[in-house]
């Protein structure tokens, strides 16, 4: 979910944080490189860019699932405030608990003495956690990444 969430903002929150250029190679869920090991630190977020199998978001300390693979591309370094990680868990939140009316056909229905009408986004289909959320992302947002 970081990854959708950091593409949509066009922030991976990576200013001045390192990032690693090269091959790379990940055996065992683990990256080999010393440099990137040297940097890190735990529970810190970084993510892997050029990669067949395992480009995204990922956290340090967690239990990383990556796919044995050599690549040339790069790992970057990210310094994601808490804030935006609470966001995060509140969009997850959001939509597990949306998930059954978000992907109904349905935009509205009446029978007997009951009716309603979903909340519409921009688009007029569902309203999307990028619509909910939109004013709250905003403090995160850059134009370009």
């Amino acid at each position: 979910m970081l990854n959708e969430l950091c593409m949509e903002i066009k922030n991976f929150f990576d200013k001045g944080q390192a990032k690693f250029y090269g091959k790379i190679t990940i055996e065992n869920n683990s990256i080999t490189n010393a440099q990137f090991l040297n940097a890190i630190k735990p529970g810190q977020y970084f993510r892997i860019v050029g990669s067949v199998l395992n480009d995204g978001v990922y956290c340090f300390n967690e239990e990383l699932l990556l796919e044995n693979e050599v690549f040339n591309g790069s790992i970057w370094l990210m310094a994601i405030p808490k804030s935006f990680l609470m966001l995060a868990n509140e969009i997850e939140k959001w939509q597990e608990e949306n998930e059954k009316a978000l992907n109904s056909p349905y935009q509205s229905e009446s029978f007997g003495g009951y009716s309603y009408s979903k909340a519409s986004g921009k688009n007029g289909g569902s309203l999307s956690w990028q619509d909910a959320f939109a004013t709250r992302l905003n403090m995160y947002r850059r134009i370009r990444i």
